[in-house]
């Protein structure tokens, strides 16, 4: 099959550090080719991949402080997946919701997979009007906001099953991994490092956003001799800080679409305590990744039996369930019902590309 993959430009593929859709993208790209089919990947020209990469400026938009409208090379790419449109089978864009004008009068078939959070208001009016475009959720709960938009299914993240490897927890400590935002928690997180007596290492982003919230909120909590803040990790470093650890804490305060750091963990054997929201149900499964929780106390409990679990058990549920191979094939399947005309609403347009 010919596939083009569209990702955003504000990371590379994969990103240097922090960047969860471009990392999918990446992984699912290079699946795709070691199954034998034939990728073409547009992104920033610094992108590392297996397939042909069709590549839009020389750096990722973080890195490139020349650029101040960030649209303008989106559109820019966008402008050559329509020109090239008919050299695909099937065109699966990442980037949003930017490209649905074009996709709507794309003859080929084509797919937009839904990183991001979808309760904003403004959502609700857009996916009336684009309904008739394809979508792909990263969770089924990621759709509940929106029962209206042109859902195809619904595909859990992977990733390649040797990136990790089962590590034995012996370093001691709880682990945070992820952004230093308030829907994040961290600061639960501190709190169950302080009521278990276990020490809490935070690898963390402080995005732009975030920074107030960090000095007001986090960084007073920073000075229990309990916690030690690393500051955001990359991709190397985070076998030897989630293998090492005795578990993972994952406190969020919203509806999270996925939670990638949770299958992350699974990987290195290390088990998770979760709050229950958002896709956390669909990811974890008690007693065997880890817990599900509603609350601190019933948080600081579960970490507490979350030391105990068999590590061996948390890295086979991965094997089983979030492997870049169960992802790809997943998409696969969706590429082929689009193809076909089986799954997705129908549109009529006059289109721009064939």
């Amino acid at each position: 099959m010919r596939i083009a993959q569209v990702a955003p430009l504000f990371e590379r593929v994969p990103p240097r550090l922090y960047g969860g859709t471009e990392r999918i993208v990446a992984y699912l790209t290079d699946e795709l080719m070691a199954l034998g089919h034939d990728v073409t990947l547009f992104a920033s020209g610094d992108s590392i991949t297996e397939a042909r990469l069709v590549p839009v400026g020389k750096q990722a938009l973080r890195l490139d402080g020349t650029v101040v409208q960030e649209t303008v090379p989106h559109i820019l790419m966008l402008e050559q997946v329509a020109q090239r449109a008919r050299e695909f089978d099937v065109v699966h864009f990442h980037t949003d919701h930017l490209h649905y004008p074009l996709a709507r009068r794309l003859r080929t078939p084509h797919v937009t997979t839904l990183h991001g959070r979808l309760d904003h208001a403004e959502l609700q009016s857009l996916y009336r009007e684009f309904s008739d475009i394809p979508v792909i959720s990263v969770s089924k709960e990621q759709q509940q906001p929106l029962p209206h938009a042109g859902w195809s299914g619904a595909v859990l993240h992977g990733l390649p099953a040797d990136l990790y490897r089962q590590g034995d927890g012996r370093g001691g400590y709880l682990a945070f991994l992820g952004r230093l935002s308030p829907e994040k928690r961290p600061d639960r997180a501190i709190e169950i490092a302080r009521r278990t007596g276990i020490p809490l290492r935070v690898a963390a982003k402080v995005g732009a956003d975030d920074r107030r919230y960090f000095h007001d909120v986090i960084e007073p909590l920073l000075a229990d001799p309990l916690v030690e803040f690393i500051g955001e990790i990359g991709e190397a470093e985070k076998q030897d800080f989630l293998g090492n650890a005795r578990a993972l804490l994952f406190p969020i305060d919203w509806s999270e679409p996925f939670g990638m750091v949770m299958i992350e963990a699974m990987a290195c054997g290390t088990p998770v305590v979760a709050w229950r929201n958002g896709a956390v149900p669909e990811v974890i499964e008690s007693g065997v990744s880890g817990f599900i929780v509603d609350n601190l106390d019933d948080a600081v409990r579960a970490t507490a039996a979350a030391c105990a679990l068999d590590r061996t058990r948390a890295r086979a549920a991965f094997e089983e369930r979030f492997t870049a191979r169960r992802m790809a094939l997943d998409y696969l399947r969706i590429y082929r019902e689009v193809i076909a005309g089986r799954t997705g609403p129908a549109a009529e347009a006059a289109p721009l590309a064939s």
